[in-house]
């Protein structure tokens, strides 16, 4: 199943930035976007998303005012930069089902998605952990799902900063030529061409920790 989703975001690049991401992942898709809550309030009149993601602090409509007009439908997550305890209360008297920090990680961010949309509410912090890592895990694209355990480990090492072939070959105590022979697989599987992308495709696909 495709979780459809809305983000009002004022900030141009983080809203553009965020729906790029969270298209890149195969079982969500965003199907609109809202530079403040009255376009939101709009939007939602013509297109109908499983979860919307809200920002707080938006011009014409605050995402709260949003929110509170919106009665729970469709469900929602707040993102915000201010991710303290008052605005968490607010967010949930308001009616959101979520609430996270815009420094989450991408895997974080689509772990919520799916666990709103499963009927989870994931407002009280000490909650959030524990309901994230049952919805962490993505659902894999074909490509992504054919890597092998090995070709895992080593995109999870080139994510956590090791880059030389030769780190990678001791710290997996293989030769450089396996090496090279596995970056190769797991460049022709995931459809890229270098490290750099490589370590992108781990955040993405949450095999980064």
């Amino acid at each position: 199943m495709t979780i459809k989703i809305v983000i009002a975001d004022d900030h141009t690049m983080m809203r553009e930035g965020l729906s790029q991401a969270l298209d890149s992942i195969p079982d969500i898709e965003v199907i609109a976007s809202a530079a403040d809550g009255r376009e939101l309030l709009e939007t939602l009149e013509t297109v109908t998303p499983d979860v919307v993601l809200v920002d707080i602090e938006m011009p014409k409509l605050s995402g709260i005012g949003a929110l509170r007009r919106l009665e729970g439908k469709p469900l929602a997550i707040v993102v915000t930069m201010h991710a303290d305890d008052d605005q968490r209360r607010k967010a949930a008297a308001a009616g959101a089902r979520g609430f996270l920090s815009k420094s989450a990680p991408l895997p974080d961010l689509a772990a919520a998605i799916r666990a709103v949309a499963a009927g989870e509410v994931i407002i009280e912090a000490e909650s959030i952990p524990e309901i994230l890592d049952m919805h962490r895990q993505p659902i894999l694209d074909e490509g992504a799902a054919a890597l092998t355990a090995r070709e895992r480990e080593l995109l999870k090492l080139l994510a956590s900063g090791v880059s030389s072939t030769e780190d990678l070959a001791d710290q997996l105590y293989i030769s450089q030529k396996t090496v090279k022979n596995h970056l190769a697989s797991i460049y022709e599987k995931l459809a890229i061409t270098d490290r750099a992308q490589a370590v992108v495709e781990a955040i993405r696909l949450g095999i980064h920790k």
